[in-house]
């Protein structure tokens, strides 16, 4: 079982930065893929980008790549998004997942049906 938190969110201008963690509890967190997602209002929730356990592997939305990038500390048991450049379009409900890593697949979980734990989420909101 683990338990997810996201954090970091917040107000900024177009252009700026934010830095969301995802913060596990619960045990083993380091042999867990990890994926970022977000829904903007009215919108389906869409994927942002994927890290795999050992943060060897990861993959990104064409919408936010050479933006975004993801990493993990998994001696903290933190996953980070660090968002740069960031747009009004950005702007949505950020939210973290993660799976147990397959033992047959060392790569990343780009799909929402994929993940069995989800957070809560963290708002971004990017002002023009």
């Amino acid at each position: 079982q683990v338990q997810l938190v996201e954090s970091g969110g917040g107000l900024v201008q177009a252009g700026g930065s934010l830095r969301l963690s995802c913060a596990a509890s619960g045990s083993y967190f380091s042999s867990y893929a990890v994926g970022w997602f977000r829904q903007a209002p009215g919108k389906e929730r869409e994927f942002v980008a994927a890290i795999s356990y050992s943060g060897g592997a990861t993959y990104y939305a064409d919408s936010v790549k050479g933006r975004f990038t993801i990493s993990r500390d998994n001696a903290k048991n933190t996953v980070y998004l660090q968002m740069n450049s960031l747009k009004p379009e950005d702007t949505a409900v950020y939210y973290c997942a993660a799976v147990p890593q397959g033992a047959s697949w060392s790569g990343v979980y780009p799909h929402e049906y994929e993940y069995d734990y989800w957070g809560q989420g963290t708002q971004v909101t990017v002002s023009s």
